[in-house]
């Protein structure tokens, strides 16, 4: 058929229902489909998705291209955006479904540590961290243009199937801005592009005094916790620290008591307790759809690390949750 040079005209819906299907054909294969939804017209909400996208639009080469990206990203034209570290591969619908990958250099190790070092003490809880609750000072280090954690133009390489010879087409520009609506979402993902550790910025505050810390970790509303996994958590029992009793003078046990049965071993948790906490770490699965690793479960809760083991090998064999991954990798997804 003779197109006289042009393309015959074909609806964004009808697109995207040609991309959704082959899309799904790519899911038959593995593919865990991860589509960009924006709800209304702004692209990121919270602080760091918009950190984000004002950080790329600072760069005059990116401010003259990105606004290309725009209308695909609102539309939906997005269909898959995976946040891996170093590295963003996504399906964008155009007059075909095209390829696109982001390749972001990890952060330097002096640029890393000099972030922690400047955020130490100053950063509460992990909660306040994902939701950009952050002092003036921390928020100047992070989004420092130059010494902060988003990358710079030269460490960000660009990719598109598509027969555009710019470097970077409309639909990079998608996904770029896609990549702020995803932060909004699932803002630890910025940690693992960059390839550092989130974590680290709340030990890095490990100096203070042990007392101190538990109190000021006991703080934490359990308003703030449902606000990012979206449920009620009990945190009773979460005032201030009681001074230790004085150490009693170590008395010998009759023969008798030597042999009597022992009980529970001193600090370990009883069956309900661990019942409970099996209970409470499912719920927070339920309610974080893309999975936990341990260390925040555990910041989640905010637990002995010690008491993490004996539930979570509980809720494995009860087939409440599952795992993927291995060692540090480990994720844990509720069933």
């Amino acid at each position: 058929m003779a197109w006289y040079g042009f393309r015959p005209y074909v609806s964004a819906a009808e697109r995207r229902a040609q991309g959704a299907r082959e899309v799904a054909k790519r899911t038959k294969k593995g593919l865990v489909a991860e589509p960009v939804t924006i709800a209304g017209r702004a692209i990121a909400r919270t602080f760091w998705g918009k950190a984000w996208c004002d950080h790329l639009e600072s760069y005059s080469d990116y401010a003259n291209r990105l606004p290309r990206g725009r209308t695909y990203v609102r539309n939906g034209s997005v269909l898959h955006l995976g946040v891996g570290p170093g590295r963003i591969d996504a399906l964008v619908q155009g007059s075909e479904l095209y390829e696109v990958s982001v390749g972001v250099a990890a952060l330097a190790r002096p640029r890393w540590k000099s972030l922690v070092g400047a955020c130490a003490g100053q950063i509460d809880s992990l909660v306040g961290l994902l939701q950009g609750r952050l002092s003036d000072g921390v928020m100047q280090v992070v989004t420092d243009r130059d010494r902060g954690l988003f990358p710079s133009p030269s460490q960000i390489k660009l990719g598109c199937s598509c027969p555009d010879w710019a470097t970077m087409c409309k639909h990079v520009a998608a996904v770029l801005y896609g990549i702020g609506a995803r932060l909004d979402e699932r803002p630890e993902l910025l940690f693992t592009l960059r390839e550092v550790n989130h974590l680290e910025l709340l030990s890095a505050g490990a100096s203070a005094p042990r007392a101190t810390r538990r109190a000021d970790a006991r703080t934490l509303a359990a308003s703030d916790l449902g606000s990012v996994f979206g449920i009620d958590i009990d945190v009773q029992g979460a005032g201030a620290a009681q001074p230790s009793p004085a150490r009693q003078p170590r008395r010998r046990r009759s023969p008798v008591q030597a042999t009597a049965p022992r009980g529970e071993p001193p600090g370990r948790r009883s069956s309900a307790d661990v019942a409970g906490l099996v209970d409470r770490i499912v719920a927070v699965l339920k309610s974080c759809k893309t999975g936990l690793r341990a260390e925040q479960i555990r910041a989640a809760l905010e637990i002995n690390p010690k008491d993490l083991p004996r539930p979570i090998a509980a809720a494995l064999q009860s087939k409440r949750i599952r795992k993927r991954g291995q060692k540090r990798a480990t994720t844990y997804f509720a069933t």
